[in-house]
């Protein structure tokens, strides 16, 4: 095959896996919108729609087995596929996180929210803004910008460590709360993940341009 098709089917796969990051992004933020609406409907369809994010990654990676088999692509090159599979696969982690406060959404349908959303939206927030710019910090194979984003997973650690401290407060002071305040955590700890998994991306990043593995928030 001549490299120019090949350079294509590169090409290709890249867009594929920024398409992909676009339902996971659209995921999250309809997630938490179900969350604070108390939308059932909307939630049913971040679950649903989970299953897209599941299809698209298994393409990715059949593509990426498909080039490695067929083209015996050089170094560099079996670096993009194996980045690019590997990105997809966190993708489709961080659509789980997603789904899973779609599921929490539906079960807590039924009861208030236990306190205003805050700090819940910023996590959601700052983890989507961390997922787009690894994904552009990997089109433009930008080393030092995948690096710098990682620091954002420490503030969505603080935030999640300020609500954990204040659902805390809540339980002790009335039990009755327990049950709402945990969907709550869970929910926060669903964001945290989310979190971790665009470090991921950016260590994926790092490795595509230098070979080697760094791990960006030890």
């Amino acid at each position: 095959m001549l490299r120019e098709t090949f350079e294509e089917q590169l090409k290709e796969l890249q867009d594929d896996l920024l398409a992909m990051g676009a339902l996971v992004d659209r995921a999250i933020e309809g997630s938490i919108q179900a969350l604070a609406e108390h939308d059932v409907k909307l939630a049913q369809e971040i679950i649903d729609d989970d299953a897209l994010i599941n299809q698209a990654q298994r393409e990715i990676e059949e593509k990426c087995l498909v080039l490695i088999a067929t083209q015996q692509p050089m170094a560099s090159d079996l670096r993009v596929i194996a980045s690019v599979s590997s990105i997809a696969t966190e993708l489709e982690r961080i659509g789980d996180h997603a789904e899973g406060i779609g599921k929490i959404t539906l079960m807590l349908a039924d009861q208030p929210l236990l306190k205003p959303l805050i700090d819940i939206p910023r996590m959601a927030e700052k983890g989507r803004w961390m997922l787009r710019q690894q994904l552009e910090a990997f089109v433009h194979r930008d080393v030092e910008m995948a690096k710098s984003l990682a620091t954002g997973d420490e503030e969505v650690d603080a935030l999640y460590d300020q609500i954990y401290r204040e659902l805390l407060v809540f339980m002790m002071s009335d039990p009755r709360t327990i049950s709402r305040a945990t969907h709550l955590l869970w929910v926060a700890h669903n964001l945290e993940r989310i979190a971790d998994r665009t470090t991921n991306i950016g260590e994926r990043v790092v490795f595509l341009v230098t070979g080697e593995v760094e791990e960006l928030n030890p």
